[in-house]
């Protein structure tokens, strides 16, 4: 009877060891996400304050006269570095009005017939589908679907050329 009563005790103390080394890496994990919690608050913070910013100046600026991105500098002037206008769609306006990047994406759209997923688009278009990569070309997506080329249906991630109410049909790439 000793023998069990020795290996019960063999197999509990193995039992606390284990649990001992658990919580041992459960206290490392935590303080790891307390790090990278605080490091996304920061960044939100820092993203919420860009935006608020932008958002008042483009509230200054007349929104006829200032391109898509485009902010005042301090002497007044728009400075045009980095913007890349997208106009809003509306009738007979065809996509060779867009930039090449963005027409590239619309065309993708009209291709599939279907809505697509980011990444999907990605990779129809021959670009990178590295996370942080599909991540920007998202925000083109969601610009697009802004000013009406696209929309997102079906769900939100899903970008397909809307069906038009004015002329009953998909927008052309003509």
């Amino acid at each position: 009877m000793g023998s069990l009563i020795d290996e019960l005790q063999r197999r509990e103390a193995a039992a606390r060891e284990e649990a001992e080394e658990l919580r041992g890496r459960i206290a490392q994990l935590a303080e790891r996400l307390a790090g990278v919690e605080e490091r996304l608050s920061r960044l939100v913070i820092a993203r919420e304050t860009v935006d608020e910013v932008l958002s008042e100046a483009g509230a200054e600026a007349s929104p006829a006269a200032v391109p898509d991105g485009a902010a005042p500098s301090r002497s007044g002037h728009l400075s045009a570095v980095g913007v890349l206008a997208v106009p809003p769609w509306r009738a007979g306006l065809e996509v060779s009005a867009l930039p090449e990047a963005y027409r590239d994406l619309v065309e993708v759209a009209e291709d599939a017939g279907r809505p697509l997923r980011a990444v999907q688009i990605a990779a129809a278009a021959g670009l990178s589908t590295d996370k942080a990569k599909v991540e920007g070309l998202r925000a083109k997506l969601k610009r697009l679907v802004e000013r009406g080329w696209l929309v997102e249906e079906a769900g939100p991630g899903l970008f397909a050329l809307p069906a038009r109410a004015d002329t009953g049909e998909v927008a052309k790439t003509g």
